[in-house]
């Protein structure tokens, strides 16, 4: 594969028809958000597709993929850049392109001296990595200068799209905002430390009363705090304008965005929606592989009973997480990642204080008629458990009939399929991540609603001949990957299995599945086992040469950079800090030469091969035609 790929119209044709008829409806590939590259002059230190080189992968993936997953876009802290505990509805100001502010589009409201001195003082400057605490504070900074510009400057046009993004978001926006201006006035963002129970409360009333105290607290708080209010809107509004611009720009290239909706409500969303919640509850992992004593996340629990009101009809809660989906829904037609799906349908929690242990009072929400306090919530009854397994099992709940499946369902139902209906999208539009947990209740619910989830190659058992990760196992309608943004790439997992026995249970298996074709395949299970190049190579081959209509890639396995996004259980500055480098071409054309990079024309005919003889033969013209790349 050239170089110039993508400047090659018979090339992007020839790859289309090769994935056409591999069965391929989609081919997506991950990049969140702060992951972009910048251009040299323009490196502030964060990522955004918004800006010109952002621009720049979308033109270089035109032609070859056909959707862009994204993480989760929400307002991060800035003593924590994990996008996964973001804001579900306000979008992150890190987002913005500082140096479209300093044009005449955005009537220059930003000097170019001061940007100039952000891209001068950013200390991983053109270094492929995030500088997060850095950039915090100097965007926060600029923008506070392109705020007080904004007001001076006669700009109707701005001004007006202005003040409707306002009134069509004040829903969300005015709670997000007042949390703004309550930050500044405790100098504190994280709402459980502020001193006064009434701030604490504002939305929270247990009277009539209090309810008129607090209404009181926020007219004062609008009119003293006015600005501050304002200008987290302005951020919001400048963040919005500046991403639908993108995907228009995007879907002019063939591009269409899903978006990662997170498990979590952030600190933000909790004390605006508090009421809400279930008191001294938080959604977390049981005891695993991973974690002995399991994962205590430390987001609230929606309370079923704000879900849906006693006739079936939408609750608060379920009325607000509708119009959550269905702002995502309409801001990115091409769907709706979630993650951990299970958190929708049967989610494990356990008690403020204690660990997410059985025997420290912890259970699943909606599976657990035994347990003292969650038992009114319980879909299944007694008889309908397994008794020999614990309430952390994934198979405990043995027996599910058609009405307790619709009531597992229900919020799947009514609200992220409904809201995906009301904006145009079917429920294809829904990307399950189902890769964690997957207890029998949320088995059944995919099922019945015929809902995709993942399957990652990476984690196949070579001992299991019937793992559903394996080639041969992948069914259709999935979408398949190597790793996501929480693994490390295809490369580093097969250098761990060169010259071990397991890397020859790999070997044997992916010889088995993909080289039957060929006559000395011992020899290739021999390089397989010796070369890890070849055996990652034989990885991402499985992807297309498997049944699954959808594929997923993160970049880092795409443009064969040997680094890890994330590490899950680890914070600070150089976590979440990855990014494609600036020359991400050159990179990519470097890489491809010692066969690092995804050769996609190499790949797809291995791909076609391994469907068999026959069928190698009947497209023998498009395998010379990808030979010719």
């Amino acid at each position: 594969m050239g170089c110039k790929l993508l400047e090659k119209d018979t090339v992007t044709e020839t790859i289309q028809e090769a994935l056409k008829v591999l069965g391929k409806k989609h081919f997506a590939l991950i990049i969140h958000a702060n992951s972009f590259p910048s251009m040299d002059d323009e490196d502030t230190g964060f990522g955004t597709i918004n800006s010109s080189a952002g621009k720049k992968v979308i033109d270089f993936a035109s032609g070859i993929f056909n959707v862009i997953q994204l993480g989760p876009s929400g307002k991060t802290k800035c003593c924590d850049s994990s996008p996964y505990t973001s804001t579900i509805f306000s979008n992150n100001p890190l987002f913005i392109d500082l140096k479209q502010l300093t044009t005449d589009k955005w009537y220059n409201i930003l000097s170019q001296k001061t940007f100039n001195e952000i891209v001068k003082n950013n200390p991983n400057k053109n270094m492929g990595k995030t500088a997060y605490s850095y950039i915090c504070n100097a965007q926060q900074s600029a923008l506070k200068e392109a705020y007080e510009n904004f007001k001076k400057t006669e700009t109707k046009d701005l001004k007006d799209a202005f003040d409707k993004y306002k009134k069509e978001n004040k829903f969300w926006l005015e709670k997000d905002a007042l949390y703004e201006a309550l930050s500044v006035i405790h100098n504190n963002d994280y709402w459980p430390l502020w001193k006064s129970e009434t701030d604490k409360n504002l939305f929270n009333s247990k009277s009539i009363e209090e309810k008129m105290e607090f209404g009181n607290r926020i007219n004062e708080i609008e009119k003293n705090y006015a600005d501050e209010i304002d200008f987290y809107s302005f951020c919001q509004f400048v963040t919005h304008h500046q991403t639908e611009k993108t995907k228009e720009y995007a879907l002019s290239k063939g591009i269409k965005m899903i978006a990662d909706r997170q498990v979590a409500f952030s600190d933000r969303d909790c004390w605006a929606y508090q009421s809400l919640f279930l008191e001294d509850w938080f959604l977390g992992c049981p005891p695993d592989y991973f974690s002995n004593d399991g994962q205590a996340w430390g987001f609230p629990v929606m309370d079923p009973e704000k879900l849906f009101n006693g006739d079936g009809s939408l609750g608060e809660g379920g009325q607000l997480m509708k119009a959550l989906f269905k702002k995502m829904f309409k801001e990115n037609p091409g769907g709706v990642r979630i993650d951990h799906i299970v958190g929708l349908i049967d989610p494990w929690i356990y008690k403020a204080g204690k660990k997410p242990k059985v025997e420290e009072g912890a259970g699943r929400l909606y599976s657990s008629p035994e347990h003292p306090e969650l038992a009114k919530f319980a879909i299944p009854k007694e008889e309908d458990l397994n008794s020999q397994l614990g309430a952390d099992k994934e198979k405990r709940v043995k027996t599910l009939n058609k009405e307790q499946i619709k009531l597992y369902g229900k919020l799947i139902e009514q609200i992220v399929i409904a809201a995906a209906k009301e904006e145009g999208l079917d429920k294809d539009a829904i990307v399950c991540e189902d890769l964690g947990t997957l207890t029998n209740p949320v088995e059944a619910v995919m099922k019945k609603y015929d809902l995709q989830g993942m399957k990652l190659t990476q984690f196949v058992d070579p001992e299991m001949s019937e793992h559903p990760y394996r080639c041969k196992n992948i069914e259709k309608r999935c979408w398949v990957m190597v790793g996501t943004h929480d693994n490390e790439p295809i490369s580093m997992w097969a250098d761990s299995f060169i010259n071990t026995h397991e890397g020859y249970l790999h070997a044997k298996n992916l010889a088995e599945d993909l080289f039957g074709y060929e006559e000395n395949r011992d020899d290739i299970i021999v390089k397989l086992t010796q070369d890890a190049d070849f055996l990652a190579q034989a990885k991402l081959i499985e992807l297309f040469a498997c049944e699954a209509e959808n594929i997923q890639i993160f970049f880092t396995d795409y443009f064969g950079i040997k680094d890890v996004y994330n590490r899950p259980g680890t914070s600070g500055d150089e976590n979440w800090s990855l990014r494609l480098p600036n020359n991400f071409e050159e990179i990519f054309c470097n890489n491809l030469k010692s066969h690092k990079a995804l050769n996609l024309p190499v790949i797809l005919e291995y791909a076609i091969k391994a469907r068999g003889k026959s069928f190698a033969q009947k497209h023998g013209k498009l395998i010379e035609r990808l030979r010719l790349i």
